[in-house]
């Protein structure tokens, strides 16, 4: 599998909800459409967070994971 790779980063580590859901809906729209923000996140709430904001706002979730304790999402901007 192609590592996938982020063209814009937000690093919302010790952020709790909404602030990481706030930051994505800010960061998502500084890249172009088709291209992929990865976003990292320490909140425990933030994998079914993110499931839910990609669903309402359309955006492509790629992938999700936990890497070193934290959770690492894809994002790819579809609007």
């Amino acid at each position: 599998m192609t590592a996938l790779q982020a063209d814009k980063t937000l690093d919302c580590s010790g952020a709790l909800c909404p602030i990481p859901v706030i930051k994505t809906s800010r960061a998502i729209k500084e890249v172009e459409v088709g291209q992929v923000l990865k976003l990292i996140a320490t909140d425990p709430g933030a994998p079914p967070d993110m499931e839910a904001w990609s669903r309402q706002t359309g955006n492509e979730l790629l992938d999700a994971h936990t890497e070193d304790g934290k959770f690492v999402f894809f994002i790819r901007r579809v609007k």
